[in-house]
Parts: C-alpha cells; sequence; structure tokens
C-alpha cells in the first residue's frame, strides 16, 4: 500500500484498469451470464494483479535509480555502467549512467584546468615581477650614482627593464588570445625573405648595440601558404632569443630554403647553445632553464647586479604561432657549439 500512496499515478492507473474490468464483467453477465462473469472477473484478477507486480518493480527500480543519482548529486559516488539490462527502465539507467561518467569527465577537466590556471597566473606574477624588482633595485643605485656617464648607463638598464615589462605583457597577451583561439590565421602565399627581413628589422639597433651581426641567406623566391606577419612575429622572436645569447662579435645567421615538400628557415648563432637538459623543455611556457635561458640585465663596479631568468616566453609563443600555421620548429645544437632553431612549413599534406 505504500507505494500506491507515494505514487499516486499507479494508484489512480490501477482504480482505471479495476473499473474497466468490472465493467467487462457487468457485460459478460449481461450477455453470456453468470458463469462468462466469472471468468471475466478471474481474467481481470489476474491482468491487475500481473500490472500491479510489474509496475511496483518497475517502481521500485526508478527509485533506486533515483537514490543512486541523489548520491551521486550530493556524495559523488558513481552510477554502476555494470547492470546492463533489457528493458526501458535499464536503457534509462544506462544513459543516465554515461551522462555522469561525462559529467564527472568534464568536472575533472575543469579541475585540472583550474590547477593549471593558478600556476600560470603565478608564473606571470613572477614573469612581471621579476624585472619590477631589478627596476626597484636600480632607482636607489641611479640616485646614489656620482657620474653623469654612469647614471647614464644605470637609465640605460633601466629603459631596457621599462621595455621588457613592456614585451612581457604584450606576449602574454598574445598567448593569451591564442589559448582563447581568437587569433585568426591567414592562408594566403607567404614572402619568406620578406618576413624574415621584416623580423631582423626592428632589432637592427639592439644587434648593433651587442656588437652582434645577422646575416640573411635566401633567393628571394621561398613561399608558402600561410600567414605572413605571425611568421614574422614567431622569427622576431627566435632571432631575438638567438641575440640575447650571443657574445659581443658573435653572429646569427638565417638560412631560407625550399624545395618541393616544404620551406625551412635555420636560424643558428655563434652562442653558448643550449644545455642538454634544457632542450626537451625549451619550448615550455615559464620554464625556468640554465645559462641558456638566462639573461644578465646588468652588473655594475658597486657589486650589484640584476639578473633575470628566461621561462620561454617568446620561444612558446613562436612555436604556437607556427604549429598553428601548420608548421613545425625545433631547437638544437651545432657542431661548432651555436644553437640553431629549424622552421619547417611543408608544402603538401601527407
Amino acid at each position: 500500500m505504500g507505494a500506491f500512496v507515494r505514487n499516486p499515478a499507479l494508484a489512480r492507473q490501477t482504480a482505471i484498469l479495476v473499473a474497466a474490468q468490472a465493467i467487462v464483467c457487468v457485460g459478460a453477465f449481461a450477455i453470456a451470464g453468470g458463469a462468462a462473469a466469472v471468468g471475466a472477473a478471474i481474467a481481470g484478477f489476474v491482468a491487475v494483479l500481473l500490472f500491479c507486480v510489474f509496475s511496483l518493480m518497475r517502481h521500485r527500480e526508478i527509485t533506486r535509480l533515483s537514490s543512486e543519482i541523489d548520491e551521486v548529486l550530493h556524495a559523488g559516488r558513481r552510477v554502476d555502467l555494470t547492470d546492463c539490462r533489457e528493458g526501458d527502465v535499464a536503457v534509462l539507467r544506462n544513459e543516465v549512467a554515461k551522462m555522469v561518467a561525462r559529467l564527472a569527465r568534464t568536472a575533472e577537466s575543469l579541475e585540472r584546468e583550474k590547477s593549471v590556471l593558478a600556476d600560470a597566473l603565478a608564473d606571470v606574477s613572477h614573469q612581471i615581477r621579476t624585472p619590477l624588482t631589478a627596476i626597484e633595485l636600480m632607482i636607489p643605485v641611479i640616485e646614489r650614482s656620482k657620474s653623469e656617464e654612469e647614471r647614464a648607463r644605470w637609465l640605460h638598464e633601466l629603459e631596457r627593464m621599462v621595455d621588457r615589462v613592456s614585451w612581457l605583457v604584450t606576449a602574454l597577451l598574445k598567448m593569451a588570445k591564442l589559448d582563447a583561439g581568437a587569433v585568426r590565421l591567414q592562408r594566403r602565399p607567404v614572402d619568406v625573405p620578406r618576413a624574415v627581413e621584416a623580423a631582423v628589422d626592428p632589432l637592427a639597433v639592439a644587434l648593433d648595440m651587442r656588437g652582434v651581426t645577422c646575416t640573411v641567406d635566401a633567393s628571394g623566391a621561398e613561399s608558402f601558404e600561410g600567414d605572413g606577419a605571425w611568421t614574422t612575429e614567431a622569427v622576431e622572436n627566435i632571432v631575438k632569443n638567438c641575440m640575447e645569447h650571443t657574445p659581443e662579435g658573435g653572429c646569427i645567421a638565417v638560412t631560407v630554403e625550399q624545395d618541393a615538400v616544404a620551406c625551412r628557415i635555420r636560424i643558428a648563432d655563434t652562442g653558448p647553445g643550449i644545455a642538454e637538459e634544457d632542450l626537451p623543455h625549451i619550448f615550455e611556457r615559464f620554464y625556468r632553464g640554465g645559462d641558456r635561458l638566462s639573461g644578465e640585465l646588468g652588473e655594475r663596479g658597486d657589486g650589484d647586479a640584476f639578473r633575470t631568468q628566461g621561462f620561454g616566453i617568446g620561444l612558446s609563443l613562436a612555436q604556437s604561432l607556427i604549429s598553428a600555421q601548420g608548421g613545425s620548429l625545433r631547437a638544437g645544437n651545432l657542431d661548432s657549439g651555436g644553437a640553431c632553431f629549424d622552421i619547417v612549413f611543408p608544402k603538401v599534406t601527407v
């Protein structure tokens, strides 16, 4: 009786079925007499009994499924996928189990993304804080400078730090756009030599101040289908990284080649190269590497030194931009000891 009290719909359906059977019995008695009425009554009783039994069994299954769903919502328990039987309730149970499993995977993915976002925010904070700390330490040194020459030298270092903060913010914004899919890459013929020249030109003054030369070797006919502006951005970031790790008097060589399969760009320097332990991680965002990924910001006669660790922001951005165009970027070391970066843009799709 408790099931009928908790499920008014079942009680109504049973009452309607009993009423229908009563009408059938009355009709049978009027048409064929008492024996027919008794037979109809017995058949009706069996039918109603079977209906109630099957309905109660289904009600019990649905109640159990509801309890399991309630446990999933409040206790994190999973619905058992091993109960695979026939019937509409079993089908509903399996579909609910699939939905719960999908929601669980979504929750796990969101938790991982939350953790990654927290780590990224911490790394970004460190990225910005490092040059800002250097700037904060430079200001008292500038105030204590005794000569205009020394003051001018420290002001130049301060300007470099401000430029670095500006570059970090710009790079981080570009990576955020790439992650969000907000960057639209064009697919049109790219004049590779022109794109390389456009990447090197903004670094001409910095190269000259560091005493580093940069040569470009290209026939002038190399091209591929992609986005010229973002290709220039990627090449500029790589050349900038090479410039920061090439000693005075060194050279950066950019070589552009093309064949029937791909367009290739190699950027090599005469610096110390990349440490073997850093090679597998050099394109990882915010990777804290060794000497190759370090850049000295200033070291003066008063003993104060300011250094910052490279985190592969520029290289990570370059790889993202190249990969988005269907290309690949690899890093390695030359036999002579310098670092080299190979960019490949395939011309055919296999």
